[in-house]
């Protein structure tokens, strides 16, 4: 078995350290942790955590980008072998209902009310409604859905998601994330459909 190179191994454990980053804000939030805490918790050096970003807010907004786009690419994985528009919308809002499950509550009110977080996650709810828009658009155009107005149903889809993502959908309603991104997918796909 070949060594791996000092590079190699430097990107395979920041990114090790950036999912154990992520996996602790994801359970119990971010803006009450310190770097020394962190550091104690990962069990790495301040140093360590300075060569991830060069502050907290750095480190926070990083592992934002981090948790986000392991989340898309998860989601377009699932949908991969998918067939037909309705199975790939279906499978795209559970995935990411999916992907948003270990969210704590906690972590969810950090990521409002800290703004570079709050941006990225604004930024990845929008790729996430133009990609249900050419979900939609691909199923029109072969004929598995009604001729709708795309851009309108992917708002929908989109404002729905930010409200599931904010708690909303939970408070009045009693769903989980997972259960109101699969009622998102069936009451879209059927409003839609031929």
């Amino acid at each position: 078995m070949e060594k791996p190179q000092p590079t190699e191994f430097a990107t395979r454990r920041r990114l090790e350290l950036f999912d154990e980053i992520v996996a602790l804000f994801l359970a119990e939030g971010f803006g009450r942790l310190t770097l020394d805490e962190l550091a104690a918790r990962l069990h790495c050096s301040k140093s360590t955590l300075y060569t991830l970003a060069g502050s907290k807010d750095q480190l926070v907004r990083a592992a934002t980008v981090h948790f986000f786009r392991r989340a898309a690419d998860e989601v377009e994985a699932q949908i991969a072998d998918s067939a037909g528009a309705r199975e790939r919308i279906v499978g795209y809002l559970s995935a990411v209902g999916t992907a948003l499950a270990p969210a704590s509550d906690r972590f969810m009110a950090d990521l409002d009310d800290f703004g570079p977080a709050r941006e990225v996650y604004e930024q990845n709810t929008a790729i996430a409604a133009g990609r249900v828009r050419e979900l939609i658009d691909e199923g029109v155009g072969a004929g598995e859905f009604r001729a709708v107005h795309a851009a309108f149903a992917a708002d929908l889809a989109a404002t729905m998601m930010v409200r599931i993502q904010q708690r909303g959908v939970r408070e009045s309603t009693g769903l989980d994330d997972a259960h109101a991104y699969a009622e998102l997918a069936t009451i879209l796909t059927a409003g839609i459909s031929k």
